[in-house]
């Protein structure tokens, strides 16, 4: 579809509005950074965050001083498109909680949907942990940061096979009484500040352990506590919607029973879900997977 006039206009709208004072950040999700005449004296440039699917673009972005995240470069709808591009900035820390956020997207080259959001209000979208309504023991930028793996999970899987897991994250001492070990434990014998999920090469070896079956225990500062962990939920309550099975059952049971969250990921769909006290509170499903 041919970019016209109307479009124009409205990317030049949003950065209008990106230029007022009530706006802390214009988050565009596009691989197309937006035209440079169009940011010639705009003050937007500090505001502007790019959220692409190309690591070469993010580096190319860089280079020219402009911040940007990666997001998984499967097919979402706008609504999730959006909530998945904020969960990454959050996670990188562009964006924070009370900031007025512009998001910014569309299909193709036409940019056809603008959405204004405040992280944390009631308002905003259920993408950002902070809207969760977690305990302060809580970070949310490590739970920002695993609802982010977790969708690489279901949108890659491993080695082109679709894999599903469960990250258990907080109360870390009740969920380690109510499960047991099924085999090695990878994380074992590890200094703590070498097994922390908000380091790149920890996430990638949740990645990559996901395929043992188990579940990952997390502690709320990030933290990798073991991975292939049996949860041994007895919680008669809990009740999931039809169609999950017994990962999303025991996941939920689990934080029926004790103050932690669960992130599982469908081995089916690749759908990401965040269980709280045994009900679904983040749900992002995927249009397309690339297996």
């Amino acid at each position: 579809m041919a970019e016209s006039r109307l479009d124009r206009a409205f990317v030049r709208a949003a950065l209008q509005l990106t230029a007022g004072p009530e706006v802390d950040k214009l988050l565009v999700i596009s691989d197309r950074p937006l035209p440079p005449n169009e940011l010639k004296r705009r003050p937007v440039r500090r505001k502007l965050v790019y959220a692409v699917t190309s690591e070469a673009l993010r580096r190319h972005l860089a280079a020219e001083d402009q911040a940007s995240v990666v997001i998984p470069p499967y097919d979402y709808d706008r609504v999730e498109r959006i909530q998945v591009a904020l969960v990454s900035a959050r996670s990188a820390g562009l964006a924070k909680r009370g900031d007025v956020v512009l998001a910014l997207t569309g299909v193709g080259k036409v940019m056809d949907t603008l959405v204004r959001l405040e992280i944390g209000s009631e308002r905003a979208t259920r993408a950002s942990a902070d809207s969760l309504g977690l305990p302060p023991e809580f970070s949310s930028q490590v739970v920002d940061a695993l609802v982010h793996v977790a969708m690489e999970i279901g949108a890659q899987g491993y080695e082109g096979h679709p894999t599903g897991t469960i990250l258990v994250v907080g109360d870390s001492t009740a969920v380690m009484e109510k499960s047991r070990q099924l085999n090695l434990n990878p994380f074992q014998g590890i200094s703590e500040g070498e097994r922390n999920a908000l380091d790149p090469a920890i996430q990638d070896a949740i990645k990559t352990f996901a395929v043992l079956d188990g579940a990952f225990v997390i502690r709320e500062d990030g933290v990798v506590l073991a991975a292939g962990r049996y949860l041994q939920t007895a919680s008669k309550e809990v009740r999931v919607q039809m169609g999950l099975g017994a990962r999303h059952t025991s996941a939920a049971a689990m934080t029926l029973e004790t103050r932690a969250i669960a992130i599982t990921v469908s081995q089916t769909s690749g759908t990401v879900r965040v269980f709280k006290a045994g009900e679904v509170v983040l749900e992002l499903h995927q249009i397309a997977r690339r297996m």
